[in-house]
């Protein structure tokens, strides 16, 4: 389910991915209490605007188109981790990203597009429990 948007002086708010993400990781911290693996979820900076060289030298560096935003190195329900695609409410993922979630399904990762933070947090809760199981 996702988040309503929200309407100030006429003018639809949405939070942007970014926004989403640091709300996720904001409640990862709090979450490690109950679960002490989400200590080690990560982002990983594949998108963002860059510079023509700093774009290069991350290109260099092993940087890669369509890779998830997120992952949890957490084996759980015969999946090796989960990767997660972070999305705004009104986001779509590109044809890169949709190429790397289907590999890594293939490798036996557990992989989602999730359009907010309170989305991916109702995953990882699934998953962490055990209720996102198909494998």
């Amino acid at each position: 389910m996702r988040k309503k948007e929200y309407y100030i002086n006429g003018i639809r708010m949405i939070a942007t991915e970014d926004e989403e993400q640091i709300a996720l990781f904001s409640w990862a911290k709090i979450a490690e209490a109950r679960w002490p693996v989400l200590k080690w979820m990560h982002h990983i900076p594949n998108g963002g605007k860059r510079s023509k060289s700093e774009a290069a030298r991350f290109k260099a560096m092993g940087v890669k188109a369509g890779v998830s935003d997120v992952f949890l190195p957490c084996a759980r329900g015969g999946y090796h981790g989960l990767y997660i695609e972070m999305k705004a409410l009104d986001g779509r993922p590109s044809g890169d990203q949709k190429e790397f979630l289907a590999a890594m399904t293939s490798e036996g990762y557990f992989c989602a597009v999730c359009y907010g933070a309170e989305e991916a947090e109702r995953l990882i809760e699934r998953y962490l429990t055990g209720k996102e199981v198909r494998a």
